[in-house]
């Protein structure tokens, strides 16, 4: 459990509350596993938890609304400078992802110059599959904002970019009644570049790592304690989380195990600089060699 210790010297007056660090927590199936850990840890105790779409997180953590949490790869590398990366843990995928979809009528190739309908909870998988589209496939389409309900992006496009629980049921539940191509956006890009993809990484805001180093480092370690205890408890979670989802303990199990990569080594990093090679300059917001700090280190990976 994360330390909140009273250490004032002997003979003060009552302790002044502690504010709880104000923690994001990604709403999609894909961050269940750390919610999981940080209940069953006692951790979550220790945390104001704010649970929303990666969006509303990421603009969150960027206006300091948030003191540490997920935050999409974009707005993360476009605030570098005021964010600290925790180290070890981040939400991509070496392959296959099942939850950030490019959904088609068409083939790829048939999409230049079409609309595209894109999600509006997360700007990195919108990104990433426009760079997909544009340098692996060859197309530029013509994208506009809608909100994540497949029906309803299909009805005004012939493709979609979905993400979180919306990509799980437009790909087991949805794609073949309406007759649509699957494309996952995490096995695109490892087979173009070789690579995982990093989706969202989490940090603290530089402020106030500096204010609370040790708090930080104690939220950190709650997470990759989480992560760890969702490991060991797996098929619990799954069970439990099959009976209020559309999908049974089997499938969240694969997705869990086989989809998801909650690490964040130097592959991944690699991938992340990739990434921001490909997309950086002038009109995303950050450099093609935008530096990325690591708490524990501070090294520039």
């Amino acid at each position: 459990m994360l330390e909140t210790t009273d250490r004032r010297p002997a003979g003060q007056g009552p302790r002044a509350a502690l504010r709880r660090p104000r923690v994001g927590h990604i709403d999609f199936l894909n961050c269940l596993p750390l919610f999981w850990g940080l209940a069953r840890t006692g951790n979550l105790l220790d945390l104001d938890l704010r649970k929303d779409s990666p969006e509303r997180l990421s603009d969150a953590l960027v206006s300091g609304e948030l003191d540490i949490g997920p935050i999409s790869v974009m707005e993360y590398l476009r605030n570098a400078d005021d964010l600290v990366v925790l180290p070890d843990i981040a939400v991509g995928a070496d392959g296959p992802v099942m939850s950030c979809l490019l959904v088609s009528k068409v083939p790829l190739k048939e999409l230049d110059g079409v609309p595209v309908a894109c999600t509006t909870t997360s700007r990195t998988s919108v990104r990433l599959a426009e760079l997909l589209l544009a340098e692996s496939v060859g197309v530029r389409p013509e994208y506009f904002s809608c909100p994540p309900d497949l029906p309803t992006m299909m009805s005004g496009a012939p493709a979609a970019v979905v993400i979180g629980d919306a990509a799980l049921r437009a790909s087991l539940l949805e794609a073949g009644t309406l007759g649509l191509e699957v494309h996952d956006l995490g096995q695109m890009w490892q087979e173009w570049t070789g690579l995982p993809f990093v989706f969202a990484v989490f940090a603290a805001r530089r402020d106030f790592l500096a204010r609370n180093d040790v708090l930080v480092r104690e939220v950190h370690a709650g997470f990759l304690a989480s992560r760890e205890l969702f490991l060991a408890e797996i098929d619990e979670v799954c069970t439990k989380a099959a009976r209020w989802e559309e999908f049974d303990a089997e499938t969240l199990k694969r997705y869990y195990l086989s989809a998801l990569d909650f690490s964040l080594g130097e592959r991944q990093l690699a991938g992340l600089r990739e990434f921001a090679r490909r997309v950086g300059g002038a009109g995303a917001g950050f450099r093609p060699d935008v530096a990325l700090r690591l708490m524990d280190t501070g090294r520039t990976a």
